[in-house]
């Protein structure tokens, strides 16, 4: 089959693999028939992430047709069943599978000593990510083995479109998510930092949830245009001081809420020295991320608010003002994204119209030209929000 393939940093290629195939009783095969190019890979892209190897296939967002299924999976899945795959593995029966925390499954990485010793206790399995997660094979391909398939996927109705259907694999629960563990309250300002597919999702989420004032914070004239359609006031960094214009619309007290869609790579520039210092710790490997996101909320948001993080975070940060946080009493709230907790619900709202997460498309093309893809979006060419690709 055809996949797209990592070999090293900024080196994804369209190539030639080995077909998947029934490994566990609980496996199933699914032909990919929609799948998509995330922030997260990027990161791996630019090689931030370690316990990454040549050969690996990329990508985590990914929907299909079920053409085989285990033996253990049988009373589940049956050939021809449409689903979108989440991009966490979940076995379904541990402790934290029944609490609902799936991005913390305590059985699904098979290479969870990496894990342990990273992390200090292992996270769930993730398709197409780095090792340190499993190592598991990624959906940017014709075909996908799902692992524990019986307990991870999400079936979905014919008759609705793979663009609205798609992103219940990982960007619009994590938006959602991002929304709901910030405890929205009717009355709330939330700002939102990155507009982004996943901030684009948490957005929309934010206004269901009943937040009075959505402002969202960004750079760019596309992915702020896509957020004012939302409703969102926009705040342009590169033009204004997000922390004057925060408090003018708040009164001077602050955002209730604050939301980190942003993660490891905030934008460098000459206006936030900060991430001047960030870049340049980077470069000497003194510090992996540049969390100027993180300081400007811990600083800005009200007393007693929360920040909720979901953008994802690669290693050590320096320079986080805890002090501030704790003498204003703030709650931090951050996951990956616990998907199946949410897709029941979601798929609802799709159904009745209230959320067509389609709107965050804005290239659709064959899975042979993903490689230059990953270059057009690492670079925001071409006003590119989100790539889906077609086997």
């Amino acid at each position: 089959m055809k996949a797209l393939v990592w070999h090293g940093k900024e080196d994804v290629r369209y190539d030639t693999v080995s077909d998947p195939q029934i490994e566990h009783p609980r496996d199933a095969i699914i032909k990919v028939t929609s799948c998509a190019i995330c922030g997260s890979d990027l990161h791996l892209f630019h090689n931030l992430i370690p316990a990454m190897l040549p050969g690996d296939i990329l990508g985590h967002e990914s929907m299909g047709e079920v053409v085989e299924v285990g033996s253990a999976a049988k009373g589940t899945l049956k050939k021809g069943d449409r689903v979108v795959i989440p991009f966490t593995i979940q076995c379904g029966e541990c402790d934290q599978c029944r609490r609902g925390n799936f991005s913390v499954c305590q059985r699904t990485n098979r290479k969870g000593e990496l894990g342990d010793k990273a992390f200090g206790h292992r996270t769930a399995g993730l398709f197409g990510y780095t090792h340190l997660t499993g190592g598991y094979p990624g959906g940017q391909a014709e075909y996908l083995r799902v692992p524990f398939a019986d307990t991870t996927h999400v079936k979905v109705p014919d008759g609705i479109d793979d663009e609205k259907l798609l992103f219940l694999s990982d960007i619009l629960p994590t938006g959602w998510q991002a929304a709901v563990q910030a405890d929205i309250q009717p009355g709330d300002t939330v700002a939102i930092w990155g507009c982004g597919p996943v901030g684009q999702m948490t957005i929309r989420s934010a206004t269901l949830l009943g937040a009075e004032q959505v402002i969202a914070i960004d750079h760019l004239p596309e992915r702020l245009g896509m957020a004012a359609a939302a409703g969102a006031i926009t705040i342009n960094f590169m033009e204004e001081s997000v922390i004057d214009r925060l408090n003018e619309l708040t009164g001077g007290e602050g955002p209730h809420k604050c939301i980190d869609a942003v993660g490891a790579e905030s934008h460098v520039n000459t206006g936030q020295p900060d991430t001047l210092l960030d870049r340049a710790k980077q470069m000497l490997m003194a510090e992996n991320d540049r969390p100027h996101v993180l300081r400007e909320m811990i600083y800005v948001c009200r007393p007693a608010g929360v920040i909720s993080i979901i953008g994802v975070y690669t290693g050590l940060i320096d320079k986080i003002p805890m002090g501030q946080a704790m003498n204003k009493g703030l709650t931090f709230r951050m996951a990956q994204a616990h998907v199946p907790r949410w897709t029941g619900d979601l798929l609802r709202r799709i159904e009745d119209g209230q959320i067509d997460p389609s709107f965050v498309i804005t290239h659709k093309v064959d899975l042979s030209q993903g490689p230059e893809m990953y270059r057009t979006f690492r670079d925001k060419a071409d006003s590119c929000i989100k790539v889906m690709l077609r086997p």
